[in-house]
C-alpha cells in the first residue's frame, strides 16, 4: 500500500479542537537533514488544551526533549518504519507503552512554544524522514513545480527566473 492510500485509510482527527484549529505556521521541509526548515505545522492552542490521539496507535516516547515536553505516537499498521506522528510542547498524560484510540486524551498544552501565539507543535516521520501532518487530514496543499524555461532543455527548478543566457 503507498502512502497516499494508506494516509486516506486512516481514521485520523484533528489533535486539538473542534473546530479544526487555525494553521499558524505550515510545513516548509528543509532542503537537507541539518538545514533550516519547519519540520511540522504549528496549531493555535492555548497552554492546557487538551490533545488528542488524531489516529489510533501507541505512545512510543513521552518525555522532556530540550526542555520541553514531546509525545510520539507510533502509527500500527503503517508500513515499515511505521508512521509516526509527534507533539511539542506538551504535558504527557500518558506513559510510553500506552496504546490508545483515536480520539483519547493524550497529553495537555503547556507554554514555551516556539510561536508568536501559544501552539501546538505537529509533526509526522517515517524513520528520519519527515512529512507534512495535514497528510493525515487529506489536507495538504498542491505543491507547484516551478515553471519551465523551453530555451533549456532539462527544465526543473532554477530554470525560470534568470535573465537569458546566465549561467544556472
Amino acid at each position: 500500500m503507498n502512502l497516499i492510500s494508506l494516509l486516506t485509510a486512516l481514521a485520523v482527527l484533528w489533535p486539538v479542537g473542534p473546530p479544526p484549529p487555525e494553521v499558524l505556521r505550515g510545513w516548509r521541509p528543509p532542503p537537507g537533514p541539518y538545514a533550516a526548515g519547519h519540520r511540522g505545522i504549528d496549531l493555535a492552542a492555548s497552554p492546557g488544551t487538551p490533545v488528542l490521539a488524531p489516529t489510533a496507535g501507541t505512545i512510543t516516547f513521552a518525555g522532556p526533549v530540550g526542555g520541553r515536553g514531546v509525545l510520539t505516537l507510533t502509527l500500527p499498521r503503517s508500513g515499515a518504519p511505521p508512521l509516526r506522528t509527534t507533539f511539542t510542547p506538551v504535558r504527557p498524560l500518558l506513559p510510553a507503552g500506552s496504546r490508545v484510540a483515536a480520539g483519547a486524551r493524550i497529553a495537555e498544552v503547556t507554554a514555551g512554544s516556539h510561536c508568536p501565539r501559544a501552539c501546538l507543535h505537529w509533526g509526522l516521520l517515517r524513520g528520519s524522514r519527515y512529512l507534512n501532518p495535514l497528510l493525515l487530514m487529506g489536507r495538504a496543499p498542491s505543491r507547484l513545480l516551478p515553471p519551465v524555461d523551453p530555451e533549456r532543455p532539462e527544465g526543473g527548478p532554477g530554470a525560470a527566473g534568470r535573465p537569458r543566457g546566465s549561467p544556472p
